[in-house]
C-alpha cells in the first residue's frame, strides 16, 4: 500500500541532545578505515585550527538515522519498517562535527513516491548545537521494496 502523501513537509520534534564522544568518534573512524588523525588526534585537529577532534564525514548518519526513527516508527504513515533498504545518503555541512558537540536533530518528511511498487521515502535532518547554530543538514533516501505477489 502506498504511503500517503499528506505526510510531505510534515516535522518531527528535535531530538534530546546528543553529546559526541572523542572515543565513539575514533571507533568510527576505525570502522570505516579512516586514518587521518584530526579523526583521532587533538593535537591533529588543533593544529587545523579546530578546538578538538572532528569526526568523519559520514558519522553523523548514526544520529540522524536514530532521529529518522520518529518517522519510521509512525504508525499512521505506516512504512513497513522489514521491507526497507537504505537508498541514498548526502549531507552539507556548516562546519564538521567536534567531539564535545552536543547535538539535536529534527527531521521533516520531504517527499514520498511510488515508483514499480515501490515507495520512496525522503527525510531531512537538520542538525544544530547546543547554541542553535547550524552544523550539517542531513538527507536520507529509504526504499521500502513491493511486497512479492505470491508470498
Amino acid at each position: 500500500m502506498a504511503l500517503d502523501q499528506s505526510f510531505v513537509g510534515r516535522s518531527y520534534p528535535p531530538t534530546e541532545p546528543y553529546e559526541v564522544g572523542r572515543e565513539k568518534i575514533r571507533e568510527f573512524a576505525e570502522a570505516v578505515g579512516e586514518a587521518n588523525p584530526v579523526y583521532t588526534d587533538p593535537e591533529a585537529a588543533k593544529a587545523l585550527g579546530h578546538p578538538d577532534v572532528i569526526a568523519p564525514p559520514t558519522f553523523v548518519f548514526s544520529i540522524t538515522f536514530r532521529d529518522a526513527g520518529q518517522v519510521i516508527e509512525d504508525p499512521q504513515l505506516g512504512l513497513d519498517y522489514g521491507r526497507v533498504v537504505h537508498g541514498d545518503q548526502k549531507f552539507a555541512y556548516s562546519r564538521p562535527v567536534r567531539a564535545g558537540d552536543r547535538l539535536t536533530v529534527a527531521s521533516t518528511i520531504e517527499g514520498i513516491k511510488s515508483m514499480a511498487g515501490n515507495d520512496i521515502l525522503d527525510i531531512r535532518g537538520e542538525v544544530h548545537d547546543e547554541a542553535g547554530e547550524h552544523v550539517v543538514t542531513a538527507w536520507t533516501k529509504l526504499v521500502a521494496r513491493a511486497a512479492d505477489e505470491g508470498a
